[in-house]
């Protein structure tokens, strides 16, 4: 125990006397770890506390101060009784002992002990003993800090001081000049405010000592350490200014005063606390200061060369009127709202009939901010100055004039609707509907596009209006704006129309689906047809059936297969085209997509006895590019929601997404039903559009769940479309799923399923296995997959095959073609460069040895898988490879097959322009099968033979001059052919091997 004395008098002395400040930290630690208590402590200052030099007296008060900073959570009620008392006495102490005192005080406010009555005890001492302005910063900032922790722990005590507390606030904030304290200030204040303390006959030096400060002008130095900013400022002063009504009679004369100020700063700070403080003000409060107000608020709109001005002076007009139309009122009482109406008119009426319109705006933007306050002023506002707009419109000429006016009437509609409460209220407008509907209706009618586009801008703003527009006005409108689309040739009058009709579509679809929609069905499909109305009406036809009613009308049979098939690729250019923003992916991800898929399921579940067009392939194959296009371009937030929704529709049927949803729980799209749906099946395109053209970094979910139900679906469905759009889906998530032995594991299964399909002679299923086949070798072609040579391994061997060997060598095509809807780059499929390159320099020779191999019959098929693959090479490859192989191509121009034929005969044209040797050497061979395939039953193959032909005149002389009669006699007999394309090329050809030898 007396060690622990020891210490604790060395830890003193040397704070004490030896001025070592670290000590404190060190005496603290001591005390939260129970070495000693604070009474102890005290006792151990006691000589210190009593010496008679101030300065020792103020450090044995700062230790204490500095111990209990860090250890006041844990002193009892008793003792912050003691320590309160003894630091007010403090107080009274010479001067230097006041800055650790205040620390103190500071540390017990934290106190949750805090003894009944020593809040206001504590707050007393200080406003009597302490004149705060005169202490340093940081001690100033230590009192506000403290009145800050009483507020908020001891409020109810604190107002049973009364305004003696906003006196001593008052007093201890007057003068104070930084930045720091003045933020902890206006805290303070903004609480006495908005709290409910008493002011009493102190709220004018409440306001005064506040409001000096107004507007706040103060530019944080660089690279501020505090961060206190202009704003933050501002805005507290703002709360304290306009927290409560009874600052109005000094706030509004002060507002109206700096409004004056040549600091477009501090104008638009006034505005805007104008704007605030009206807010919470009653129209008594408002009523003496009217005039000026509205002469500066006037004055700031009519003259100001700022925007930022001009919208605060606005908004003050707007929250004034708010104000005023808040009144009650009495058979006694003067209406507010009138007599400021009356102001606001009187300096604006005129302005909207004088002959050159110069403050038309000003004055309009004025008539209008307090028009959108409340429906009482828009009623008196709209009767008092829409018979003038209206005799204006009637009587002016120039077509500028007439449209600034149609523009100042429309702003009036908009703000008017603003004001209202809600949508089942009349408009305002009613009276002038005739007229307002004829104005619209004859600016239609112009020449001029400015006045056009005005007028259908308006005529949306009429419609979102209740009651404005009659079904005769619709029908009207309708006609004019098909008129519009269908010649106007400005395409921003076009945009404008587009616009309004698209906005008319969703309140009134009815007209539009029985005349706006069959006239432009007339007008897109009707020849010869202008191509830039074409372009307009294709335009705006997807932008139509965003109205519920316009879209369903595809469904229900207004449109033909091959309409909705144009319709389609309009939206296919629209998504291809317009530009990317989070704005354009949620349309196409909450409207199109939806839509679509809604459309095809309402289709499908009603059978194919329903005969819609949606049931058709070519529709379904039409939507699959719109939302595989627009998908890939969705942000990927969106296209991970996209895709989610798909998976869950095609796997558990959950329709919650879908528009105008009525269709049945149990929808099962991925599994075959009983009797074969294949109107459901076929859905399975669309599910591809949706996942497979995602971006490789989203993540389609349950993709082994998806990738299992696509595989069932692709070997046992029996419809075309259906099972080759479920292999097409498959092969794209398996091209982008990310290598590993998942994906290893995934093809294996496939492949094993697919291999017992093809090899059992008994299965019915020989076609669904191979496309399943084909598709995922080229999935895993384009990634240079390690296991795509198992697959072309059975592919080989399948040209064996009696029965699927036509169809191998068919699938070769496929392989080495570009596919439109899937795996490729557009759709971010994994796509290696050179892929073609590679799979010819490994396969080659394979299919050379497969062709010597093979019995007679089953040549051909190598024939034509060579054919299929050479032909897909780039030239430069062609021109490298093909002398190598020129056998088997003189082979293939032999065999019965046209395709093989016109194949081999398109890879042979590029060779002859610069013939190797080894063709020189076969020429013989070459003439004679060329010269035969003139004969031949297709256009096609004629046409191409006979330009080998012609090349071929280009070879050296001596090396052609002994064929040249053979083939001149050749030729004689193309010259009468019945087609005129091949009779010109036989002409040009005949023509240059007259020539040889001359």
């Amino acid at each position: 125990m007396a060690a622990d004395d020891a210490l604790l008098l060395s830890l003193v002395e040397e704070f004490v006397s030896g001025l070592q400040d670290s000590k404190a930290k060190d005496t603290a630690t001591a005390v939260k770890n129970g070495e000693f208590t604070i009474l102890q402590l005290v006792e151990a200052l006691g000589l210190s506390l009593t010496s008679s030099q101030p300065h020792t007296r103020a450090r044995g008060v700062q230790l204490l101060s500095e111990v209990l900073h860090e250890c006041y959570g844990a002193l009892t009620e008793r003792e912050v009784e003691v320590l309160i008392a003894f630091y007010e006495n403090r107080l009274k102490d010479h001067y230097v002992i006041t800055p650790p005192v205040l620390q103190g005080l500071r540390a017990l406010t934290k106190c949750t002990v805090l003894p009944p009555g020593s809040a206001v005890s504590m707050l007393r001492s200080l406003f009597q003993d302490v004149h705060v302005q005169s202490l340093m910063l940081t001690e100033r900032s230590c009192v506000y800090n403290m009145l800050i922790n009483l507020m908020a722990s001891r409020e109810a005590e604190l107002k049973g001081l009364g305004p003696d507390f906003v006196f001593g606030f008052v007093q201890s904030m007057d003068g104070e000049r930084d930045p720091r304290n003045l933020l902890l200030a206006f805290q303070i204040a903004k609480s006495i405010v908005l709290r409910g303390y008493d002011l009493g006959k102190f709220t004018e030096e409440l306001f005064e000592v506040t409001s000096c400060y107004f507007p706040i002008d103060f530019s944080p130095p660089p690279n501020d350490p505090h961060g206190i900013t202009k704003e933050e400022l501002i805005l507290t002063l703002r709360d304290v200014l306009t927290g409560t009504p009874r600052f109005a009679e000094f706030l509004l004369p002060l507002i109206i005063e700096k409004l004056d100020s040549d600091v477009l700063s501090a104008k638009l700070d006034s505005l805007q606390t104008l704007t605030a403080c009206v807010s919470q003000y009653d129209h008594k409060d408002l009523a003496e200061f009217l005039d000026g107000l509205w002469a500066s608020l006037r004055r700031e709109v009519f003259q100001t060369s700022s925007e930022k001005i001009e919208s605060a002076g606005l908004a003050a007009v707007t929250a004034i009127t708010s104000c005023l139309s808040r009144s009650v009122l009495n058979s006694d009482s003067e209406d507010s709202l009138t007599t400021f109406l009356e102001l606001v008119l009187k300096d604006c009426k005129h302005h909207l009939c004088e002959p050159d319109l110069k403050l038309v705006w000003p004055s309009a933007k004025l008539l209008q901010a307090a028009c959108s306050a409340s429906i009482r002023a828009s009623c008196a506002i709209t009767a008092a100055i829409m018979p003038s707009l209206i005799e204006q419109y009637t009587s002016r000429a120039q077509c500028s004039h007439r449209r600034t006016l149609l523009e100042v009437v429309q702003r009036f509609i908009q703000s008017v609707k603003t004001s209202q409460t809600s949508e089942s209220e009349d408009s305002v407008f009613l009276a002038f509907r005739p007229s307002l509907c004829s104005m619209v209706f004859s600016a239609l009618t112009e020449s001029n596009s400015s006045l056009q586009i005005t007028a259908s801008s308006v005529l949306t703003s009429l419609a979102q209006q209740p009651g404005l527009l009659l079904d005769s006005d619709i029908e009207l409108a309708v006609d004019h704006l098909t008129r519009l689309l269908l010649t106007e040739e400005d395409d921003r009058v076009s945009v404008a129309v587009v616009d309004c009709a698209g906005a008319l579509a969703e309140l009134h679809p009815a007209a539009f689906i029985s005349k706006f929609i069959p006239r432009l069905k007339t007008e897109m499909f009707s020849e010869p047809m202008d191509q830039d109305n074409n372009r307009a009406l294709l335009s705006s036809f997807p932008i139509m059936q965003c109205g519920s009613g316009v879209l369903s009308s595809a469904h229900t049979g207004v449109f033909a297969a091959e309409e909705v098939v144009s319709a389609c690729h309009s939206l296919q250019r629209i998504a291809e085209q317009v530009q990317d923003s989070e704005e354009t992916g949620r349309c196409f991800h909450d409207i199109i997509i939806p839509r679509l898929l809604s459309l095809a399921l309402k289709a499908a579940l009603q059978g194919e006895d329903s005969r819609s067009p949606l049931l058709e392939e070519a529709v379904l194959s039409a939507m699959v590019p719109v939302i595989s296009t627009s998908c890939s371009r969705l942000q990927p937030t969106l296209a991970l929601q996209t895709a989610s929704k798909a998976v869950s529709l095609f796997l558990d049927g959950d329709v919650s997404f879908l528009p105008d949803n009525s269709f049945p729980s149990n929808i099962q799209l991925l599994k075959q039903q009983q009797g074969g749906s294949w109107p459901q099946s076929q859905m399975v395109c669309l599910l591809m559009g949706c996942v497979c053209s995602l971006p490789r970094s989203v993540e389609v979910p349950r993709v082994d769940e998806l990738l299992s139900a696509l595989e069932e679906m692709s070997c046992t469905v029996l419809h075309p479309l259906s099972y080759t759009s479920a292999a097409k889906c498959l092969a794209g998530l398996l091209n982008k799923k990310p290598q590993g032995d998942s994906l290893d594991s995934r093809i294996q299964s496939t492949m094993k399923r697919v291999c017992s399909e093809l090899d059992s002679s008994s299965s019915s299923l020989h076609t669904q296995a191979f496309t399943l086949l084909i598709w995922v070798a080229k999935a895993l072609l384009l990634r240079y997959h390690p296991l795509f040579t198992t697959l072309t391994d059975k592919l080989f061997s399948l040209l064996d095959d009696a029965a699927l060997g036509p169809l191998a060598a068919d699938g070769f095509s496929l392989l080495m073609s570009d596919s439109p809807d899937i795996l490729n780059r557009g759709c971010h499929a994994d796509v290696r460069i050179m892929y073609r390159q590679r799979f010819f320099s490994e396969n080659s020779a394979k299919l050379v040895q497969g062709f010597n191999a093979a019995p007679q019959e089953k040549k051909p098929n190598f024939l034509k898988a060579l054919s299929n693959i050479v032909n897909k090479l780039p030239k430069q490859v062609q021109l490298t490879e093909l002398p190598a192989l020129l056998s088997l191509l003189l082979e293939a121009l032999s065999c019965p097959d046209l395709g093989v034929q016109l194949s081999t005969l398109s890879c042979l044209q590029p060779v002859l322009a610069d013939p190797p040797p080894s063709l020189i050497q076969q020429l013989e061979a070459l003439i004679s099968r060329l010269l035969v395939l003139t004969g031949s039953p297709a256009m096609e193959v004629r046409i191409a033979s006979l330009r080998c032909i012609h090349a071929v005149s280009k070879f050296p002389e001596h090396e052609i001059l002994p064929v040249r009669a053979r083939v001149l006699r050749a030729l004689a007999r193309p010259l009468d052919d019945r087609k005129r394309l091949v009779r010109r090329e036989a002409v040009q050809a005949r023509g240059d091997w007259f020539l040889v030898g001359s």
